[in-house]
């Protein structure tokens, strides 16, 4: 475990190419994850070195639900997936990060729920088809966070 944003995985996340970035703001970021590229798998992470959500600011906590929703509906809309999971461990990586991760149609029952992670050990790797689908989840999310932010009909008055 480290606590030293030099050696932190999930840091050093914040020199991914901007093929693999779905958005960045000045808190949160969302791109392929190290390690994790397999196809409608992403990382939501702090562009702070803030480990655990006990470390998280007011700002950042406020800001996590909405960025994860959109996230999560971003995935779900892109890979037209039957289910997108939302993991949180953070116990080999303490900078809170989440893996949103959409499960196909073709995952087997087996691999369902936490065995989804198991993928990952199987040859499901593919970091090109993983890039080639950001511009679509990219594209959904700002759709998404765009419409989040019109006053509904209640808000107006």
């Amino acid at each position: 475990m480290s606590t030293s944003t030099e050696s932190c995985l999930i840091c050093g996340m914040e020199s991914s190419d901007h093929e693999s970035v779905i958005f960045r703001d000045d808190l949160w970021a969302a791109e392929i994850g190290p390690g994790m590229e397999v196809p409608g798998w992403f990382v939501l992470r702090t562009r702070r070195h803030a480990e655990l959500i006990t470390g998280l600011h007011d700002a950042e906590v406020d800001g996590l639900g909405r960025r994860l929703r959109a996230l999560v509906a971003a995935v779900a809309a892109a890979t037209r997936a039957p289910a997108t999971y939302q993991f949180v461990f953070l116990e080999n990586n303490r900078h809170y990060h989440a893996l949103v991760a959409a499960r196909g149609e073709h995952v087997p029952a087996d691999r369902r729920g936490g065995n989804l992670l198991k993928l990952l050990d199987e040859g499901h790797r593919d970091l090109a088809a993983c890039q080639a689908m950001v511009p679509e989840v990219r594209a959904a999310y700002h759709r998404i966070v765009d419409r989040d932010q019109q006053p509904t009909s209640t808000q107006r008055g």
